[in-house]
C-alpha cells in the first residue's frame, strides 16, 4: 500500500511564492540493504481547477530526472529527498490560473529510461488527497 500526504498549500497574492510538499510512504519506495530503491519509481505534482480535466505539472524520478508542463516551466521547481521519499514544489511568480488542487501522486517506472517513465501518465497509480492552491489576482 502506498501512501502520499500533501501539505503547504493556501492562499497567495499573484506573483508571490508557496512551496507544496507530498510525503510518501510504502511498497513502491521499498530500498535493499545498500538503501536502493528495489524498483525505480517516480512522483508528480498534477493540479486539478475547476471545469478542467486533470493535468501533470510536474514529474520527478527516483534517479532525478525531471519533467515541467509549458504552462510551468521556469517558475516552478520540483525535488524529492529519497532518505526520506518526501517531495516538493516550489512555486515561483504564482499566477491566478494557477489556482487548483494540487495532487501529489506516485507510481513503479515501467520503463528504465527514467526520461520516459516520468513524463507518462501511466507512470502514477497511487494519489493523494490535494492540497488546494488559491492565487488571488
Amino acid at each position: 500500500q502506498v501512501q502520499l500526504v500533501e501539505s503547504g498549500g493556501g492562499l497567495v497574492q499573484a506573483g508571490g511564492s508557496l512551496t507544496i510538499s507530498c510525503a510518501a510512504s510504502g511498497s513502491i519506495f521499498s530500498v535493499n540493504d545498500m538503501g536502493w530503491y528495489h524498483r525505480t519509481n517516480a512522483m508528480a505534482w498534477y493540479r486539478q481547477a475547476p471545469g478542467n480535466e486533470r493535468e501533470l505539472v510536474a514529474g520527478i524520478s527516483s534517479g532525478g530526472s525531471t519533467y515541467y508542463a509549458d504552462s510551468v516551466k521556469d517558475r516552478f521547481a520540483i525535488s524529492r529527498d529519497n532518505t526520506n521519499n518526501t517531495m516538493r514544489m516550489r512555486m515561483n511568480r504564482l499566477k491566478p490560473e494557477d489556482t487548483a488542487i494540487y495532487y501529489c501522486a506516485a507510481g513503479p517506472c515501467a520503463t528504465q529510461i527514467q526520461f520516459l517513465c516520468v513524463r507518462q501518465p501511466e507512470t502514477y497509480e497511487h494519489w493523494g488527497q490535494g492540497t488546494q492552491v488559491f492565487v488571488s489576482s
